[in-house]
């Protein structure tokens, strides 16, 4: 990715509001103070996130300065930030354009702003990390643990209620449901006792991964499932506690538009 990339998703992005400007002039407020006061995405995505997370003790100018401090100084982070957009609209078929998730999808705005918190963590920010992350449960309705380290070209898909722990991994171009918990059994109190995905995972809409175990590349976890076993790469797995019921080719698993599983 490069800043022409970058540059062109912003452009498409103004567009997209020109476009609604007119169809829709009672939200030409909320367009201008959200899109169009901006120079660029970073400070777009930086005044979006402070406005819904901020608090009367905590102001938006400062949460939205600290945001903008970050993105100028880590090109990686903005990285993952366009590789999320761009599986939005890759996977979800009922995303269109850019400019959907950017203001009003919450699972792309939690997944950012745990990004910012993951940064935080890692300078040893640690309390403003853990306002950040009490602020994405509270006002997003999903619970990561800054510690957790994320990849790129991952999509929240509705969101509510996903949990994530300290010690998951999730690689690049996952998909979670709502409802989904990424966490430890309550038997191991290690550092080694949350899930890794590997990439390309599909998470179901209520699943539970549980324990120091390992969801392979590619692999699909039904809705509802229970997964407290290793899952190998490219296979299905419903039920509880869950079981393997497909093997997939994987020369046919892409990131095309989302395929529902809800009812795996």
């Amino acid at each position: 990715m490069c800043l022409l990339e970058i540059s062109t998703i912003w452009h498409k992005i103004i567009y997209e509001v020109s476009i609604l400007l007119k169809k829709e002039p009672i939200l030409s407020d909320f367009y201008k103070n959200s899109i169009l006061q901006h120079k660029n995405f970073s400070s777009s995505l930086s005044y979006i996130l402070a406005n819904k997370l901020s608090t009367s003790v905590v102001s938006e100018r400062n949460i939205k300065n600290i945001f903008n401090k970050i993105y100028s100084n880590n090109s990686f982070i903005l990285k993952c930030v366009i590789e999320d957009i761009k599986a939005i609209l890759d996977r979800d078929p009922a995303v269109q354009d850019f400019l959907t998730p950017l203001l009003y999808l919450k699972g792309f705005h939690a997944l950012e702003a745990y990004r910012l918190s993951h940064y935080l963590w890692g300078t040893q920010q640690t309390s403003l990390s853990r306002y950040l992350q009490s602020r994405i449960s509270s006002e997003f309705s999903v619970d990561i643990h800054p510690a957790a380290r994320i990849g790129s070209g991952i999509m929240l898909d509705h969101a509510t209620g996903i949990v994530v722990g300290e010690g998951v991994v999730i690689e690049d171009n996952v998909s979670i449901f709502h409802s989904v918990t990424l966490g430890g059994t309550g038997k191991n109190f290690s550092k080694n006792r949350h899930p890794t995905i590997r990439k390309g995972v599909i998470i179901g809409a209520g699943a539970k991964i549980l324990g120091d175990i390992e969801v392979g590349i590619g692999a699909k976890i039904g809705a509802g499932a229970i997964v407290l076993k290793n899952v190998p790469e490219y296979v299905t797995v419903v039920g509880i506690p869950a079981k393997i019921v497909n093997q997939l080719d994987k020369n046919k698993h892409s990131s095309k538009k989302f395929q529902e599983i809800h009812h795996i």
